[in-house]
């Protein structure tokens, strides 16, 4: 029963980190899917002995981005898939997850970092035939850039995955 939870975790981070790349937004359904089998894994695995510090350990890591969303700096989705995420992992594993977290989020900047910066040098646009308008209008192209948003519930999903897939394959 164990693996059936973590397999239907890690497919329900990845159609997360699917939603979140592709729309910015991460469904609550998902999350708390996440959560119930964050509390499914503790009941089945841990047994109540480990429930309390996984609880604690989760509703801290909820405080923490619960200040950082409020602030601006991270989404109200992304607050809520780290807690669940939290929960998910347990506590004993949570300063790796979160390390992991940060790598996979820094890695996903730095691509949509380069990206839009590059990304006008690195593919050479087709050329109109002369005397052909270009498709969009002057003042269109000359606007300032769009700030770009850096999709951190991949990173969460990612790292959860990836910390599901390691202590179930090499425990």
């Amino acid at each position: 029963m164990q693996s059936t939870v973590v397999i239907i975790a890690i497919g329900t981070l990845a159609i997360i980190a699917y939603s979140d790349m592709r729309w910015r937004r991460i469904p609550n359904e998902l999350s708390l899917a996440i959560t119930i089998l964050g509390l499914t894994r503790i009941i089945l695995g841990h047994g109540t002995v480990a429930a309390g510090p996984t609880l604690a350990a989760s509703a801290a890591v909820f405080s923490a981005a619960f200040l950082l969303y409020w602030r601006g700096i991270v989404g109200g989705g992304d607050a809520k898939l780290v807690a669940a995420a939290a929960l998910l992992i347990g506590y004993t594993d949570l300063f790796g997850f979160l390390f992991l977290m940060s790598l996979c989020g820094a890695l996903l900047a730095l691509a949509i970092l380069v990206r839009d910066r590059f990304g006008a040098r690195l593919w050479r646009p087709r050329r109109r035939p002369a005397g052909m308008p270009h498709p969009r209008p002057a003042r269109e192209r000359l606007a300032a850039p769009v700030r770009s948003t850096v999709p951190y519930g991949a990173a969460i999903a990612a790292a959860g995955m990836i910390m599901l897939i390691s202590k179930n394959l090499f425990s």
